[in-house]
């Protein structure tokens, strides 16, 4: 019977283009979604224009609790039609 051999860590998989990146946002507590979507964008632009991009949305506090539970479907977040707006803010920006 054969054995394997444990690994450390488990790359992100071919798809991500800036590897180095996408660990350190996963490091951070970010979704494999949203670090691969990051590191790709990245490494198709340079950073800090991805920095610069970011923040154009307003703030979740100023949306509707309808808004924000159509924004948790489109990302099939779980609960959400149960969740108080506090809970819907707080998995969106955890998504």
């Amino acid at each position: 019977m054969a054995t394997k051999k444990s690994t450390s860590k488990k790359g992100p998989g071919p798809s991500v283009k800036d590897d180095e990146l996408y660990e350190k946002l996963r490091d951070e507590g970010n979704s494999k979604e949203k670090s691969a979507r990051i590191a790709n964008a990245a490494a198709n632009e340079s950073r800090s224009a991805v920095g610069r991009r970011g923040g154009e949305s307003g703030s979740y506090d100023d949306w509707t609790v309808a808004d924000l539970r159509k924004r948790a479907a489109e990302l099939e977040i779980e609960g959400r039609s149960s969740m108080a707006k506090s809970e819907l803010i707080d998995a969106l920006r955890h998504h």
